[in-house]
């Protein structure tokens, strides 16, 4: 007789637990967020892949007409910026904002800050403690040759090109705008590290002096209250900024707007998000 209520509560017993578990089968309804794409290229020039983090905003339809403008986001991976930019856009571009056009954003995932973003120094403390340092040449040169004709290729992209740089990321920003300011048309510059090689960059000569260049070019650069810099000589990265608008002023070419934007609440750890929010009110000040 015991054998038999054991075994009639074990069905029971059974069955409650199956019917649990399908029942929780049943609510379960979730799937995973996607926010974007990852993707990988073939770089010629640095001889590595490299992976992409792409955005594509609401609305984007391979087979349809319009084309949107292009958001190149330096330090991009997952886990650095290209959530929280991607965040950013999204918002200013919702129609009852419309700040920012709809764009594409291109998160370009860091593999070697040191050597993509720097070019070579001749602080030999450096180079000892940073050995692979001074190739930005090459990640210049894979942005311009192997990565935006890739985005222009595969994407319905127009000719409006944004780069976003912070930190060393800032330093290859502000690179690019004196060697090579064809490449973007935006340029926003965020704690720019223009502390590497004693300032150096500040004294090189820039593009965009030449009477030739009449790209119309917007630049935001942004700064907090950050103090000195990492370097046996002091600088401070706040009187580095203001010589780098000034520099850029000080070229009288109509074409090349600055925007120099002071932010004492903010610090280098901080600053990224309201900076950005910033030089998206300023680079476009007439909403689309």
């Amino acid at each position: 007789m015991n054998k038999i209520v054991v075994f009639f509560l074990c069905i029971v017993l059974t069955t409650t637990l199956l019917g649990q578990t399908n029942h929780l089968k049943q609510q379960d309804k979730s799937k995973p967020f996607v926010l974007g794409l990852i993707d990988e290229i073939q770089s010629s020039e640095l001889s590595e892949k490299r992976i992409l983090n792409i955005y594509l905003p609401e609305g984007y339809d391979q087979n349809d007409a319009k084309k949107y403008p292009v958001i190149y986001l330096l330090d991009g991976s997952a886990d650095e910026d290209f959530i929280h930019i991607v965040g950013l856009v999204q918002f200013n571009s919702f129609e009852w904002i419309n700040q920012v056009p709809k764009s594409i954003v291109v998160g370009i995932a860091t593999v070697d800050r040191r050597r993509d973003f720097t070019f070579p120094t001749s602080i030999k403390e450096d180079v000892t403690k940073y050995p692979t340092t001074g190739h930005s040449n090459r990640f210049i040169a894979f942005i311009e040759k192997d990565l935006q004709p890739y985005i222009d290729t595969k994407f319905k992209t127009n000719t409006d090109k944004t780069i976003i740089g912070q930190s060393l990321g800032g330093l290859l920003a502000t690179e690019i705008l004196f060697t090579k300011p064809f490449l973007f048309n935006r340029y926003i510059i965020v704690s720019p590290s223009l502390w590497w090689n004693n300032g150096s960059i500040l004294n090189q000569p820039a593009k965009f002096f030449d009477a030739s260049f009449n790209q119309q070019t917007a630049v935001y650069i942004g700064v907090g209250k950050e103090g000195l810099t990492p370097t046996a000589i002091p600088r401070v990265m706040e009187v580095d900024v203001n010589l780098l608008a000034d520099k850029i002023r000080s070229a009288k070419n109509k074409s090349v707007k600055v925007y120099h934007d002071y932010l004492p609440q903010e610090d280098h750890a901080t600053i990224m998000h309201q900076a950005v929010l910033n030089a998206f009110k300023l680079l476009y000040q007439t909403k689309q």
